[in-house]
């Protein structure tokens, strides 16, 4: 519940919705209070917030239950650095960098830290101050850059992190960088402007694009009396293009057309037409992997797992080359893991798609493919269980177990056994076998478990409920253990170990009745009575406080009572137990 919780957190956090990001962690956190990961996490939510002094809390906990974990140092050089706490963040960075000298997020932080703390003991800035020096100053051009739709999945390219880092060092490097669409993009963000960016389309299955909105008609405002307006401002005349770049937004809006009708055909399940259409698309577009991700699903649909998968593979290698949005990769890998386990036959097979999902997983946490790799872990399991199903094996471990429980070796007898309800989980012999070797050990909850499971796999095997009393019998439970006995012999009347069972219970519940307990037996017993939910039960029940009341104080009714089998058989069960004695 706690890891469900925190993948909850993960994707809201992805997605920017830092409030309820913190939510989930927090609740991941009340499930898990020792996990240093999810209060590193609530620290980055709440810094993404600027709600600092929460981040700070949460990062001084991660350093304190991890304190060889060098990002735990990085949330609490952020938390102090977001605090104006500069001196404080410098040495959470060193301390980080001791554990890991080559993290470039530490370093990075460290040198933010000694900047802030030099410009603070320098004074405030003297008139002038560069409008963009102050944009891509401190923590807070992060913060910004991670909350932003537009901006986030560049903080997973190391090429444009390390651009940002060499502005924010110094800010004149930003003329070196404006030709890069993304540090154009990251630049209106800082300065709360909007510049337009091309974004490709993130496409999980084959959708149709959004066709080109027409310009809003200009409406023509009422007017009184003659008003003079001004004479607008000339429009800047369209850049002309070159034939190259003609050509190639040609091409792309070819490609999107093509794949517009690769969608059509995708859900008329006319899926030869939509591979080709796909196919053309991405013969004019190569910049966009969008396609071969359509065509990926196209496959995965056909049947055609091989060519899905090669599909996958290349929009995973061709997404890297352009740089793709995370998601897209992941998408991929999730995709390609699909295919594996739909070609999957043995236990072995499953091994590839797991690994797919959880590569795609470090590349984005998105709680479907989390879905798909416990579902693929689950299935390989089961099919390992069966492949490893073998009743002629499990009859030789269980002879072998046989033979080291005549020899007393209890501990290898369980060995046996256990390897013998691997290869044949339904015989329930094995279980009455192991369990007889758990209670002789003292293991007694274990002794009952396997019991029990015995009875449940065979109802009419009196050997399972044999073992299941002698276990209750031992834990002193006298009137359950009767009651298992009493139920045994209902499948086999004349079992001598059964009738032996049911006198020996009968002996310890007399024993009470008669009040022949010494005090220190008494006391143990009512301990352990009022420890059962049966008997807890008893005692609430208000009738069954009545009809005690009644054979103190008004032995008439008490004859009545006694009339009743159910208020005479909890009567014995709290006889039994030694909450009450009858003289």
């Amino acid at each position: 519940m706690a890891e469900e919780a925190k993948a909850k957190g993960n994707a809201a956090f992805s997605a920017g919705d830092f409030p309820t990001a913190i939510r989930h962690f927090s609740e991941a956190i009340n499930l898990a209070p020792t996990n240093h990961v999810l209060y590193s996490n609530r620290s980055a939510a709440y810094a993404s917030i600027n709600k600092y002094s929460e981040a700070l809390t949460d990062a001084k906990k991660t350093v304190e239950l991890k304190p060889d974990w060098s990002k735990g140092y990085s949330r609490l050089g952020a938390a102090h650095l977001g605090l104006a706490h500069y001196d404080d963040a410098v040495s959470a960075y060193k301390k980080g960098l001791e554990y890991d000298p080559n993290n470039e997020a530490l370093k990075s932080g460290l040198a933010d830290a000694q900047a802030s703390a030099s410009r603070s003991r320098a004074g405030p800035p003297p008139p002038g101050n560069n409008l963009f020096g102050d944009a891509f100053s401190g923590p807070e051009m992060w913060a910004k850059l991670t909350a932003d739709p537009s901006t986030r999945a560049y903080l997973q390219q190391p090429d444009f992190v390390k651009m940002m880092q060499e502005i924010q060092k110094n800010p004149s490097n930003l003329n070196l960088y404006l030709k890069d669409q993304r540090v154009m993009q990251a630049l209106g963000v800082l300065l709360n402007l909007k510049f337009r960016t091309p974004t490709s389309e993130d496409t999980e299955m084959p959708e149709s694009s959004p066709s080109p909105s027409s310009p809003p008609e200009r409406k023509r405002a009422a007017e009184s009396e003659p008003v003079k307006v001004p004479e607008p401002e000339p429009e800047p005349e369209p850049m002309e293009l070159t034939e190259e770049e003609r050509e190639k937004k040609e091409r792309k809006a070819q490609a999107v057309s093509e794949k517009e009708l690769g969608n059509a055909a995708y859900k008329k399940k006319d899926f030869d037409t939509a591979i080709a259409h796909y196919t053309k698309a991405m013969e004019l577009d190569d910049e966009d992997i969008s396609y071969l991700m359509n065509r990926a699903a196209t496959y995965l649909e056909m049947g055609q797992y091989e060519d899905c998968i090669k599909d996958c593979d290349k929009a995973v290698e061709r997404g890297r080359e352009l740089r793709s949005d995370f998601k897209m990769i992941a998408k991929a890998l999730t995709r390609k893991g699909s295919a594996l386990v739909k070609m999957a036959k043995t236990s072995k097979d499953y091994e590839p798609a797991i690994e797919s999902f959880q590569k795609a997983l470090t590349e984005h946490r998105n709680p479907d493919t989390l879905k798909k790799l416990n579902d693929a872990e689950k299935a390989k399991k089961e099919l390992e269980q069966q492949e490893y199903f073998d009743p002629k094996v499990a009859d030789e471990e269980r002879e072998k177990g046989n033979e080291y429980f005549k020899q007393q070796k209890y501990p290898e007898a369980i060995k046996h056994y256990t390897e013998s309800l691997k290869r044949n989980p339904k015989d329930p012999r094995a279980y009455s076998n192991r369990a007889a070797c758990y209670t002789k050990l003292g293991a007694l909850p274990e002794g009952l478990k396997d019991a029990e499971k015995c009875i449940e796999l065979d109802p009419t095997f009196s050997k399972g409920y044999n073992r299941k009393g002698a276990v209750q019998f031992f834990m002193k439970e006298y009137d359950k253990a009767l009651e298992t006995y009493q139920e045994g012999l209902k499948h086999d009347p004349s079992n001598q170990e059964l009738l032996d069972g049911v006198k020996r219970c009968v002996e310890q519940i007399n024993k009470a009745s008669r009040g022949d307990l010494t005090p220190d037996e008494l006391k143990e017993r009512q301990a352990k009575g009022m420890q059962d939910p049966e008997i807890q039960n008893i005692l609430q029940d208000p009738v069954m406080r009545q009809v005690l009341i009644d054979f103190q104080e008004n032995p008439k009714a008490a004859q009545e009572h006694t009339k009743n089998p159910m208020v005479m058989n909890k009567i014995q069960k709290l006889v039994s137990a030694g909450i009450v004695q009858i003289r």
